[in-house]
């Protein structure tokens, strides 16, 4: 069954037809341009009406208004953010806080919502509407290839959004960089924490995560 929607806003074609999650412009065309600018409200609509099913063929995040395809993860990445994710279900108080893996947050304003590696947010319920910037305690990115992407336009657009703690664990160089202070679309404050650091999230300075439980020992690896 063939599925439509329009939108005033898109400047080369004011409908898309989608058929099974192929639309009458090609996915690729949809995701790389750089004419087509999305509302999140009607990028709600296109997931709601199948446009990116089957989902393991078209990860994507809307970032200002624009769909992009998200680049695939390997071990390396992977592994990282499990190591991450079982140390945040251990130590996140679990009155305050929600753990989200993968999962996307809204930037109020911003026509942007991103799926970060892993997001701390306040509790609640989020069943009908998804969390966004004001309830974000804590966004940790993953970063292998793109970490340029990492520490420089997604850096800005979370400052913008006033997220207070960011951060970017680099698999390659194994440390994480901390930024806070957000003001405009510039972190006031950047801090590289080497392989032997700690780390503490912001809302909970009790807490420590050292760098190096992201990472196999060097004798344990095998990529």
């Amino acid at each position: 069954m063939e599925k439509r929607w329009t939108s005033a806003t898109l400047d080369k074609c004011d409908t898309i037809h989608v058929t099974r999650g192929h639309a009458a412009i090609s996915f690729h065309d949809l995701v790389m341009s750089t004419d087509l600018h999305i509302t999140v409200d009607q990028y709600e609509r296109m997931i709601a009406e199948g446009a990116f099913i089957p989902s393991e063929e078209h990860r994507v995040e809307l970032i200002r208004g624009e769909i992009r395809e998200m680049s695939p993860i390997y071990p390396p990445h992977e592994d990282a953010l499990d190591r991450l994710t079982e140390w945040s279900f251990d130590n996140a108080p679990r009155m305050q806080v929600r753990v989200r893996v993968q999962l996307s947050i809204e930037l109020i304003g911003r026509q942007t919502v991103p799926q970060p590696d892993l997001a701390w947010v306040r509790r609640a319920d989020y069943s009908k509407q998804r969390p966004t910037s004001d309830d974000v305690l804590l966004i940790v990115e993953v970063a292998d290839t793109s970490v340029r992407f990492d520490r420089g336009e997604k850096a800005n657009f979370y400052a913008e959004a006033g997220i207070a703690d960011y951060w970017i664990v680099d698999v390659n160089h194994r440390t994480i960089e901390v930024c806070r202070q957000p003001s405009d679309s510039v972190y006031g404050q950047r801090e590289l924490v080497a392989y032997n650091g700690e780390v503490s999230p912001l809302a909970f300075p009790f807490l420590r995560l050292a760098v190096a439980d992201l990472f196999p020992a060097v004798a344990d690896e095998h990529y």
